[in-house]
């Protein structure tokens, strides 16, 4: 079982961060041969970021269900795109592929939102949790002082 911690814990970020959200969503759970291509290309793109770390991409939580969401925390937003339009990787064939088969015929849905944090604008606070999220690969420090929150 990992760590729990309980106290309030807080990340401790050095530099920017950016926070990539990306997620499908199964329209027509019937039409396996359409949606699984799609669902099984982002772990062959997830070793391919994590056995090459100066790519940028430095962790991701992910859940699953009929709409799924994976977080994911990059160095910088110009790693980020210049790894989705590098076609020597695996993200643009993939894409590539997807607008091939599915394109815009409702089979399935896939989405993301980019937020682009600068340094010190960011928060976060974990009490009886594990290393999670950006404390994942950030510091991981108590939440005292300006970072300390109370429950009032």
């Amino acid at each position: 079982m990992k760590n729990i911690y309980q106290q309030r814990m807080t990340a401790d970020v050095e530099g920017d961060v950016v926070v990539f959200l990306i997620g499908l969503r199964i329209n027509r759970p019937w039409k396996i041969h359409r949606w699984l291509p799609v669902f099984l290309a982002m772990p062959t793109m997830l070793k391919e970021l994590y056995r090459n770390p100066d790519l940028g991409f430095v962790h991701q939580e992910s859940w699953l269900g009929r709409t799924t969401i994976m977080v994911q925390y990059w160095r910088s937003l110009e790693q980020l795109e210049q790894y989705a339009k590098n076609q020597s990787f695996t993200h643009l064939p993939a894409w590539a592929a997807f607008n091939k088969k599915i394109g815009s015929n409702g089979d399935l849905g896939i989405w993301h939102e980019t937020y682009l944090c600068r340094e010190g604008d960011q928060e976060s606070v974990y009490n009886n949790m594990p290393r999670f999220g950006l404390a994942k690969f950030a510091g991981h420090i108590p939440a005292k002082g300006r970072r300390g929150f109370s429950a009032h």
